[in-house]
Protein backbone atom coordinates (compact mmCIF):
# COMPACT_ATOMS: atom_id res chain seq x y z
CA UNK A 1 0.00 0.00 0.00
CA UNK A 2 1.16 3.49 -1.25
CA UNK A 3 -1.17 6.12 0.75
CA UNK A 4 -0.87 9.23 1.27
CA UNK A 5 -0.27 11.45 4.47
CA UNK A 6 -2.02 14.67 5.30
CA UNK A 7 1.36 15.98 5.15
CA UNK A 8 2.24 14.57 1.88
CA UNK A 9 -0.77 16.24 0.13
CA UNK A 10 -0.17 19.36 1.47
CA UNK A 11 3.86 19.27 0.50
CA UNK A 12 2.38 18.60 -3.37
CA UNK A 13 -0.66 21.09 -3.15
CA UNK A 14 1.04 23.77 -1.10
CA UNK A 15 -2.00 23.42 0.83
CA UNK A 16 -2.43 24.96 4.25
CA UNK A 17 -3.76 23.00 7.06
CA UNK A 18 -6.63 24.88 8.91
CA UNK A 19 -7.33 21.92 11.71
CA UNK A 20 -6.10 18.37 11.45
CA UNK A 21 -3.12 15.63 11.57
CA UNK A 22 -0.21 16.03 9.62
CA UNK A 23 0.28 11.97 10.12
CA UNK A 24 -3.37 11.36 9.17
CA UNK A 25 -3.67 8.82 6.09
CA UNK A 26 -5.77 9.15 3.59
CA UNK A 27 -6.30 5.73 1.61
CA UNK A 28 -9.36 6.52 -0.66
CA UNK A 29 -11.02 9.76 -2.01
CA UNK A 30 -14.32 11.16 -3.25
CA UNK A 31 -15.20 13.94 -4.99
CA UNK A 32 -19.74 13.36 -4.05
CA UNK A 33 -21.24 14.02 -0.54
CA UNK A 34 -24.17 11.85 -1.89
CA UNK A 35 -21.63 8.84 -2.29
CA UNK A 36 -19.34 9.42 0.07
CA UNK A 37 -17.77 6.61 2.36
CA UNK A 38 -16.82 6.39 5.90
CA UNK A 39 -12.73 7.54 5.91
CA UNK A 40 -12.86 9.24 2.56
CA UNK A 41 -10.81 12.54 1.47
CA UNK A 42 -13.18 14.83 0.22
CA UNK A 43 -12.00 16.99 -2.84
CA UNK A 44 -14.68 19.92 -3.22
CA UNK A 45 -14.21 20.20 -7.21
CA UNK A 46 -15.30 23.46 -8.65
CA UNK A 47 -16.72 23.23 -12.14
CA UNK A 48 -18.07 26.14 -14.61
CA UNK A 49 -21.58 26.09 -12.45
CA UNK A 50 -20.95 24.29 -9.71
CA UNK A 51 -18.74 24.38 -6.99
CA UNK A 52 -18.15 21.28 -4.71
CA UNK A 53 -16.18 23.14 -1.78
CA UNK A 54 -19.32 24.76 -0.61
CA UNK A 55 -20.74 20.95 0.86
CA UNK A 56 -17.48 20.68 2.68
CA UNK A 57 -19.70 20.13 5.74
CA UNK A 58 -22.28 18.11 4.19
CA UNK A 59 -18.93 15.92 3.72
CA UNK A 60 -17.83 15.41 7.36
CA UNK A 61 -21.31 15.03 8.44
CA UNK A 62 -20.99 12.16 5.84
CA UNK A 63 -18.31 10.41 7.23
CA UNK A 64 -15.49 11.97 5.52
CA UNK A 65 -11.97 12.08 7.15
CA UNK A 66 -10.67 14.70 5.37
CA UNK A 67 -11.81 17.88 3.22
CA UNK A 68 -9.44 19.63 0.61
CA UNK A 69 -11.51 22.98 -0.17
CA UNK A 70 -11.21 26.19 -1.58
CA UNK A 71 -12.67 30.20 -1.57
CA UNK A 72 -14.13 28.89 2.09
CA UNK A 73 -13.88 30.77 5.08
CA UNK A 74 -13.69 28.58 7.86
CA UNK A 75 -14.47 29.80 11.35
CA UNK A 76 -13.28 29.35 14.55
CA UNK A 77 -16.39 27.22 15.84
CA UNK A 78 -16.00 25.53 12.54
CA UNK A 79 -12.21 24.87 13.64
CA UNK A 80 -13.88 23.55 17.22
CA UNK A 81 -16.60 21.38 15.89
CA UNK A 82 -14.35 19.53 13.39
CA UNK A 83 -11.43 19.33 15.33
CA UNK A 84 -11.31 15.46 14.76
CA UNK A 85 -11.36 15.91 10.92
CA UNK A 86 -8.65 17.19 8.74
CA UNK A 87 -9.41 20.53 6.71
CA UNK A 88 -7.19 21.55 3.76
CA UNK A 89 -7.27 24.48 1.81
CA UNK A 90 -6.05 25.20 -1.69
CA UNK A 91 -5.84 27.86 -3.90
CA UNK A 92 -7.36 25.52 -6.71
CA UNK A 93 -9.00 22.02 -5.45
CA UNK A 94 -8.75 21.00 -9.91
CA UNK A 95 -4.98 21.92 -9.44
CA UNK A 96 -4.66 19.94 -6.09
CA UNK A 97 -6.46 17.00 -7.55
CA UNK A 98 -3.95 16.86 -10.66
CA UNK A 99 -0.94 17.29 -8.18
CA UNK A 100 -2.03 14.69 -5.86
CA UNK A 101 -2.54 12.34 -8.42
CA UNK A 102 0.74 12.69 -10.15
CA UNK A 103 2.24 12.12 -6.40
CA UNK A 104 0.00 8.99 -6.05
CA UNK A 105 1.18 7.79 -9.62
CA UNK A 106 5.31 8.34 -8.89
CA UNK A 107 4.86 5.50 -6.09
CA UNK A 108 4.59 3.08 -8.57
CA UNK A 109 6.68 1.35 -10.86
CA UNK A 110 4.19 -0.48 -12.89
CA UNK A 111 3.51 -1.33 -16.48
CA UNK A 112 0.84 1.89 -16.99
CA UNK A 113 -1.21 1.45 -19.65
CA UNK A 114 -3.12 4.50 -21.88
CA UNK A 115 -5.47 4.08 -24.33
CA UNK A 116 -6.77 6.76 -26.73
CA UNK A 117 -8.38 7.11 -30.14
CA UNK A 118 -11.68 8.25 -31.97
CA UNK A 119 -13.52 5.28 -30.98
CA UNK A 120 -13.30 1.82 -29.18
CA UNK A 121 -11.43 3.11 -26.29
CA UNK A 122 -14.01 1.75 -23.46
CA UNK A 123 -14.03 -1.36 -25.19
CA UNK A 124 -9.97 -2.03 -26.20
CA UNK A 125 -9.77 -1.07 -22.32
CA UNK A 126 -11.69 -3.66 -21.25
CA UNK A 127 -10.24 -6.22 -23.65
CA UNK A 128 -7.07 -5.18 -22.48
CA UNK A 129 -7.52 -4.72 -18.89
CA UNK A 130 -8.81 -8.51 -19.07
CA UNK A 131 -5.64 -9.78 -20.91
CA UNK A 132 -2.95 -8.13 -18.37
CA UNK A 133 -5.07 -8.86 -15.03
CA UNK A 134 -4.45 -12.73 -16.42
CA UNK A 135 -0.61 -12.21 -15.01
CA UNK A 136 -0.88 -8.93 -12.87
CA UNK A 137 -3.44 -7.57 -10.43
CA UNK A 138 -5.34 -4.66 -12.33
CA UNK A 139 -6.50 -0.94 -12.34
CA UNK A 140 -8.88 -0.35 -14.62
CA UNK A 141 -10.75 3.13 -15.57
CA UNK A 142 -14.36 2.50 -14.71
CA UNK A 143 -16.92 2.94 -17.05
CA UNK A 144 -16.44 5.95 -19.04
CA UNK A 145 -13.90 8.01 -16.44
CA UNK A 146 -11.49 9.17 -18.79
CA UNK A 147 -11.32 12.83 -18.78
CA UNK A 148 -9.58 15.26 -16.03
CA UNK A 149 -11.17 14.52 -13.79
CA UNK A 150 -11.91 10.94 -14.15
CA UNK A 151 -8.89 9.86 -14.53
CA UNK A 152 -7.11 11.39 -11.58
CA UNK A 153 -9.75 9.71 -9.56
CA UNK A 154 -9.17 6.19 -10.96
CA UNK A 155 -5.07 6.74 -10.13
CA UNK A 156 -5.96 7.57 -6.83
CA UNK A 157 -8.03 4.20 -6.27
CA UNK A 158 -4.31 2.63 -6.19
CA UNK A 159 -3.54 0.66 -3.95
CA UNK A 160 -1.76 -2.92 -4.19
CA UNK A 161 -2.04 -3.10 -8.11
CA UNK A 162 0.74 -4.32 -10.17
CA UNK A 163 -0.29 -2.65 -13.76
CA UNK A 164 -2.99 0.00 -14.58
CA UNK A 165 -4.86 0.22 -17.73
CA UNK A 166 -6.36 4.25 -18.17
CA UNK A 167 -8.82 5.24 -20.97
CA UNK A 168 -8.26 8.94 -21.81
CA UNK A 169 -10.71 11.44 -23.66
CA UNK A 170 -10.34 13.98 -25.22
CA UNK A 171 -12.81 17.11 -27.20
CA UNK A 172 -9.99 20.07 -27.59
CA UNK A 173 -6.28 20.45 -27.93
CA UNK A 174 -4.26 20.01 -24.17
CA UNK A 175 -6.50 17.64 -22.70
CA UNK A 176 -4.46 14.70 -23.59
CA UNK A 177 -1.31 15.99 -22.76
CA UNK A 178 -2.79 17.17 -19.25
CA UNK A 179 -4.06 13.51 -18.69
CA UNK A 180 -0.59 11.65 -20.07
CA UNK A 181 1.54 14.33 -17.62
CA UNK A 182 -0.61 13.00 -14.55
CA UNK A 183 -0.56 9.34 -15.26
CA UNK A 184 2.99 9.07 -17.27
CA UNK A 185 2.01 6.12 -19.30
CA UNK A 186 4.52 3.30 -20.16
CA UNK A 187 2.60 1.93 -22.67
CA UNK A 188 0.63 4.13 -25.16
CA UNK A 189 -2.34 2.93 -27.15
CA UNK A 190 -4.11 5.11 -30.09
CA UNK A 191 -7.38 2.84 -31.54
CA UNK A 192 -7.42 4.61 -34.29
CA UNK A 193 -8.32 8.64 -35.66
CA UNK A 194 -11.55 9.25 -36.99
CA UNK A 195 -14.05 11.96 -36.97
CA UNK A 196 -15.24 12.60 -33.83
CA UNK A 197 -14.88 15.92 -32.20
CA UNK A 198 -14.12 17.38 -35.77
CA UNK A 199 -16.02 19.76 -34.99
CA UNK A 200 -13.85 21.30 -32.30
CA UNK A 201 -10.80 20.15 -34.29
CA UNK A 202 -11.28 21.17 -37.51
CA UNK A 203 -9.78 17.95 -39.50
CA UNK A 204 -8.68 14.34 -38.89
CA UNK A 205 -5.04 15.52 -38.96
CA UNK A 206 -5.88 17.71 -35.60
CA UNK A 207 -7.23 15.19 -33.92
CA UNK A 208 -3.80 13.01 -34.81
CA UNK A 209 -1.84 15.63 -33.41
CA UNK A 210 -4.23 16.08 -30.30
CA UNK A 211 -4.15 12.03 -29.82
CA UNK A 212 -0.24 11.93 -30.08
CA UNK A 213 0.01 14.45 -26.84
CA UNK A 214 -0.47 11.08 -25.39
CA UNK A 215 3.17 10.67 -25.47
CA UNK A 216 4.25 13.20 -23.92
CA UNK A 217 4.20 12.01 -20.69
CA UNK A 218 5.30 8.55 -21.61
CA UNK A 219 8.24 6.78 -21.22
CA UNK A 220 7.69 5.26 -23.86
CA UNK A 221 8.63 1.91 -23.62
CA UNK A 222 5.97 1.03 -26.64
CA UNK A 223 3.78 3.14 -28.59
CA UNK A 224 0.93 0.37 -30.24
CA UNK A 225 -0.88 1.61 -33.11
CA UNK A 226 -4.16 0.27 -35.45
CA UNK A 227 -2.20 -0.10 -38.52
CA UNK A 228 -5.48 -0.35 -40.34
CA UNK A 229 -6.27 3.46 -39.76
CA UNK A 230 -4.86 5.60 -42.47
CA UNK A 231 -3.60 8.30 -40.30
CA UNK A 232 -2.08 6.03 -38.17
CA UNK A 233 -0.43 3.81 -40.76
CA UNK A 234 1.20 6.96 -42.26
CA UNK A 235 1.86 8.05 -38.87
CA UNK A 236 3.74 4.90 -38.05
CA UNK A 237 5.38 4.94 -41.44
CA UNK A 238 7.64 8.08 -40.61
CA UNK A 239 7.80 7.84 -36.76
CA UNK A 240 9.04 4.12 -37.03
CA UNK A 241 12.61 4.90 -36.16
CA UNK A 242 11.89 7.59 -33.64
CA UNK A 243 9.36 5.22 -31.28
CA UNK A 244 9.28 1.84 -30.26
CA UNK A 245 6.05 1.28 -32.25
CA UNK A 246 4.04 -1.54 -32.35
CA UNK A 247 1.51 -2.68 -34.85
CA UNK A 248 -1.83 -4.47 -34.63
CA UNK A 249 -4.03 -4.91 -38.33
CA UNK A 250 -6.51 -7.10 -39.95
CA UNK A 251 -5.07 -6.03 -43.44
CA UNK A 252 -1.96 -4.20 -43.58
CA UNK A 253 1.31 -6.25 -42.77
CA UNK A 254 1.59 -5.78 -39.18
CA UNK A 255 3.10 -7.57 -36.26
CA UNK A 256 0.09 -8.99 -35.02
CA UNK A 257 -2.34 -9.30 -37.22
CA UNK A 258 -5.36 -11.32 -37.58
CA UNK A 259 -7.03 -14.33 -40.26
CA UNK A 260 -9.15 -16.88 -41.08
CA UNK A 261 -11.77 -14.20 -39.33
CA UNK A 262 -15.46 -15.65 -39.73
CA UNK A 263 -18.19 -13.00 -38.46
CA UNK A 264 -21.13 -14.13 -36.34
CA UNK A 265 -24.34 -12.58 -34.82
CA UNK A 266 -23.02 -12.54 -31.15
CA UNK A 267 -19.28 -13.43 -31.28
CA UNK A 268 -16.34 -13.69 -34.16
CA UNK A 269 -13.16 -16.38 -34.60
CA UNK A 270 -10.06 -15.44 -35.61
CA UNK A 271 -6.21 -17.25 -35.98
CA UNK A 272 -3.57 -15.27 -34.40
CA UNK A 273 0.25 -15.93 -33.90
CA UNK A 274 1.34 -15.29 -30.43
CA UNK A 275 5.13 -15.74 -29.54
CA UNK A 276 5.29 -19.08 -32.01
CA UNK A 277 2.13 -20.47 -31.56
CA UNK A 278 -1.28 -19.79 -33.58
CA UNK A 279 -4.05 -19.90 -31.83
CA UNK A 280 -8.03 -19.78 -32.75
CA UNK A 281 -9.22 -17.40 -30.54
CA UNK A 282 -13.19 -16.42 -29.32
CA UNK A 283 -14.44 -12.66 -29.62
CA UNK A 284 -17.36 -12.89 -26.70
CA UNK A 285 -18.98 -9.83 -28.85
CA UNK A 286 -19.82 -9.48 -32.57
CA UNK A 287 -17.97 -6.99 -34.94
CA UNK A 288 -15.32 -6.81 -37.06
CA UNK A 289 -14.07 -3.87 -34.67
CA UNK A 290 -13.55 -6.18 -31.33
CA UNK A 291 -11.12 -8.46 -33.49
CA UNK A 292 -8.95 -5.23 -33.90
CA UNK A 293 -9.77 -4.42 -30.64
CA UNK A 294 -8.42 -8.18 -29.55
CA UNK A 295 -5.46 -8.04 -31.77
CA UNK A 296 -4.56 -4.35 -29.60
CA UNK A 297 -4.42 -6.71 -26.80
CA UNK A 298 -2.45 -9.48 -27.69
CA UNK A 299 -0.50 -6.55 -28.49
CA UNK A 300 0.23 -5.48 -24.69
CA UNK A 301 0.23 -8.93 -23.78
CA UNK A 302 3.20 -9.10 -26.00
CA UNK A 303 5.32 -6.46 -24.71
CA UNK A 304 4.79 -7.25 -20.98
CA UNK A 305 5.25 -11.26 -21.59
CA UNK A 306 2.04 -12.53 -20.60
CA UNK A 307 1.72 -16.12 -21.92
CA UNK A 308 0.05 -17.18 -25.05
CA UNK A 309 -2.99 -19.01 -23.14
CA UNK A 310 -3.68 -16.15 -20.76
CA UNK A 311 -3.69 -13.81 -23.41
CA UNK A 312 -6.05 -16.36 -25.48
CA UNK A 313 -8.18 -17.00 -21.77
CA UNK A 314 -8.20 -13.20 -21.32
CA UNK A 315 -10.13 -12.10 -24.70
CA UNK A 316 -12.38 -15.16 -24.28
CA UNK A 317 -13.80 -14.33 -20.99
CA UNK A 318 -13.34 -10.61 -20.86
CA UNK A 319 -17.33 -8.54 -20.45
CA UNK A 320 -18.09 -4.61 -21.65
CA UNK A 321 -18.85 -2.21 -20.13
CA UNK A 322 -22.27 -1.40 -20.19
CA UNK A 323 -24.31 0.29 -23.21
CA UNK A 324 -21.70 -1.24 -25.42
CA UNK A 325 -23.03 -3.70 -27.73
CA UNK A 326 -25.03 -4.70 -25.18
CA UNK A 327 -27.78 -7.73 -27.08
CA UNK A 328 -31.17 -8.21 -25.42
CA UNK A 329 -32.84 -11.69 -26.95
CA UNK A 330 -36.39 -10.82 -25.52
CA UNK A 331 -39.57 -12.91 -24.70
CA UNK A 332 -41.42 -11.67 -28.15
CA UNK A 333 -39.01 -12.88 -30.25
CA UNK A 334 -36.90 -9.66 -30.51
CA UNK A 335 -33.67 -8.46 -30.33
CA UNK A 336 -32.29 -5.34 -29.33
CA UNK A 337 -28.95 -3.94 -29.50
CA UNK A 338 -28.23 -1.18 -27.36
CA UNK A 339 -24.67 0.56 -28.26
CA UNK A 340 -26.06 4.22 -27.79
CA UNK A 341 -23.73 5.38 -25.29
CA UNK A 342 -21.79 7.86 -28.09
CA UNK A 343 -21.63 7.46 -31.88
CA UNK A 344 -19.64 8.76 -34.57
CA UNK A 345 -19.27 7.76 -38.22
CA UNK A 346 -16.85 5.09 -37.27
CA UNK A 347 -18.86 3.43 -34.72
CA UNK A 348 -21.87 4.24 -36.31
CA UNK A 349 -20.63 2.17 -39.04
CA UNK A 350 -19.31 -0.82 -37.24
CA UNK A 351 -22.52 -0.76 -35.35
CA UNK A 352 -24.09 -1.30 -38.50
CA UNK A 353 -21.67 -3.84 -39.83
CA UNK A 354 -22.56 -5.99 -36.91
CA UNK A 355 -26.02 -5.48 -37.60
CA UNK A 356 -26.26 -6.56 -41.05
CA UNK A 357 -24.77 -9.52 -39.45
CA UNK A 358 -28.32 -10.81 -38.55
CA UNK A 359 -28.55 -12.48 -41.87
CA UNK A 360 -32.00 -14.19 -41.30
CA UNK A 361 -33.77 -11.38 -39.20
CA UNK A 362 -35.42 -8.15 -40.50
CA UNK A 363 -32.76 -5.62 -39.20
CA UNK A 364 -34.18 -1.92 -38.15
CA UNK A 365 -32.03 1.02 -37.55
CA UNK A 366 -32.81 3.45 -35.05
CA UNK A 367 -30.34 6.31 -35.17
CA UNK A 368 -30.06 9.79 -33.67
CA UNK A 369 -27.68 12.89 -34.02
CA UNK A 370 -23.87 12.17 -33.65
CA UNK A 371 -22.23 15.19 -31.38
CA UNK A 372 -19.74 18.22 -32.02
CA UNK A 373 -19.19 17.69 -36.06
CA UNK A 374 -19.51 21.86 -36.33
CA UNK A 375 -19.57 22.63 -40.23
CA UNK A 376 -19.20 19.04 -40.99
CA UNK A 377 -22.64 17.65 -39.39
CA UNK A 378 -24.86 17.06 -42.48
CA UNK A 379 -21.57 15.12 -44.65
CA UNK A 380 -21.08 13.06 -41.88
CA UNK A 381 -25.02 12.24 -41.18
CA UNK A 382 -25.31 11.40 -44.82
CA UNK A 383 -22.31 9.26 -45.02
CA UNK A 384 -24.33 7.33 -42.32
CA UNK A 385 -27.46 7.05 -44.36
CA UNK A 386 -25.37 5.69 -47.42
CA UNK A 387 -24.00 2.82 -44.41
CA UNK A 388 -27.48 2.01 -43.73
CA UNK A 389 -27.89 1.19 -47.18
CA UNK A 390 -24.99 -0.48 -47.41
CA UNK A 391 -25.53 -2.92 -44.74
CA UNK A 392 -28.74 -3.55 -45.94
CA UNK A 393 -30.86 -2.70 -43.51
CA UNK A 394 -34.57 -2.74 -43.89
CA UNK A 395 -36.06 -0.19 -41.85
CA UNK A 396 -34.16 3.10 -40.39
CA UNK A 397 -35.84 5.60 -37.63
CA UNK A 398 -33.87 8.69 -37.57
CA UNK A 399 -35.21 11.55 -34.80
CA UNK A 400 -32.86 14.57 -34.22
CA UNK A 401 -31.99 17.98 -35.72
CA UNK A 402 -28.76 16.36 -37.92
CA UNK A 403 -30.74 12.94 -38.15
CA UNK A 404 -33.03 14.03 -41.34
CA UNK A 405 -29.55 13.58 -43.67
CA UNK A 406 -29.08 10.10 -43.10
CA UNK A 407 -32.85 9.59 -43.66
CA UNK A 408 -32.94 11.71 -46.77
CA UNK A 409 -29.49 9.85 -47.82
CA UNK A 410 -31.39 6.43 -46.74
CA UNK A 411 -34.34 6.93 -48.80
CA UNK A 412 -32.35 7.12 -51.99
CA UNK A 413 -31.47 3.37 -51.92
CA UNK A 414 -33.93 2.09 -49.22
CA UNK A 415 -37.82 0.80 -50.27
CA UNK A 416 -40.45 3.26 -50.22
CA UNK A 417 -42.27 3.44 -46.89
CA UNK A 418 -39.09 2.08 -45.20
CA UNK A 419 -37.40 5.21 -43.68
CA UNK A 420 -39.12 7.18 -40.98
CA UNK A 421 -38.03 10.65 -40.06
CA UNK A 422 -39.56 11.73 -36.50
CA UNK A 423 -39.08 15.25 -35.68
CA UNK A 424 -39.36 13.82 -32.12
CA UNK A 425 -37.52 11.53 -30.46
CA UNK A 426 -40.34 10.62 -27.98
CA UNK A 427 -42.42 9.04 -30.88
CA UNK A 428 -40.02 6.02 -31.49
CA UNK A 429 -41.40 3.86 -29.03
CA UNK A 430 -44.91 4.31 -29.99
CA UNK A 431 -43.81 3.82 -33.71
CA UNK A 432 -41.68 0.17 -32.90
CA UNK A 433 -44.65 -0.75 -31.04
CA UNK A 434 -46.71 -0.53 -34.38
CA UNK A 435 -43.90 -1.75 -36.94
CA UNK A 436 -41.91 -4.40 -34.88
CA UNK A 437 -42.15 -8.14 -35.48
CA UNK A 438 -41.41 -11.45 -33.92
CA UNK A 439 -37.60 -11.96 -35.07
CA UNK A 440 -36.72 -8.28 -35.68
CA UNK A 441 -33.35 -7.43 -34.41
CA UNK A 442 -33.27 -3.66 -33.77
CA UNK A 443 -30.33 -1.37 -33.18
CA UNK A 444 -30.20 1.70 -31.35
CA UNK A 445 -27.34 4.14 -31.80
CA UNK A 446 -26.35 7.98 -31.17
CA UNK A 447 -24.31 10.08 -28.96
CA UNK A 448 -24.93 9.78 -25.38
CA UNK A 449 -26.60 13.79 -25.12
CA UNK A 450 -29.49 11.62 -26.94
CA UNK A 451 -30.33 9.46 -24.51
CA UNK A 452 -31.26 6.64 -26.71
CA UNK A 453 -29.92 3.75 -24.61
CA UNK A 454 -33.16 5.08 -22.14
CA UNK A 455 -35.38 4.04 -25.26
CA UNK A 456 -33.56 0.90 -25.51
CA UNK A 457 -33.66 0.11 -21.74
CA UNK A 458 -37.58 1.23 -21.91
CA UNK A 459 -38.38 -1.30 -24.90
CA UNK A 460 -36.32 -4.41 -23.00
CA UNK A 461 -38.36 -3.89 -20.16
CA UNK A 462 -41.70 -3.36 -21.96
CA UNK A 463 -40.97 -6.45 -24.01
CA UNK A 464 -39.52 -8.50 -21.73
CA UNK A 465 -42.42 -8.43 -19.31
CA UNK A 466 -44.54 -10.17 -22.59
CA UNK A 467 -45.49 -13.89 -22.16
Amino acid sequence: MKDLSVKNILDVTNGELVVGNEDYVCKSYSKDTRTIKEGDCYIGIKGETFDGSKFWEQALENGASTVIVQNVDISSEDKEKWADKNIIKVEDTLEALYSIARYKRSLYDIPVIAITGSVGKTSTKDIVANVVAKKYKTLKTVGNNNNNIGLPFTILRMQDEEAAVLEMGMNHFGEISLLASIANPNICIITNIGTSHIGNLGSRENILKAKLEILEGSKKTAVIVNNDNDLLHKWYEENKENYNIKTYSITEKSEVMAKDIVLRENASDFTCKIGDKEERITVPVGGEHFVLNSLCAITVGEVLGIEADKIKSGIESFELTKKRMDIFELKNGVKIINDAYNASLESMKASLKVLSEFKDNRKIAVLGDMFELGDFAKELHEKVGEEVVKNKVDILIAAGENSKYMAEEAKKGMKEGNVYYLENKENIESLLQKIVNKGDVILFKASNGMQYYKIAERMVELWQRKN
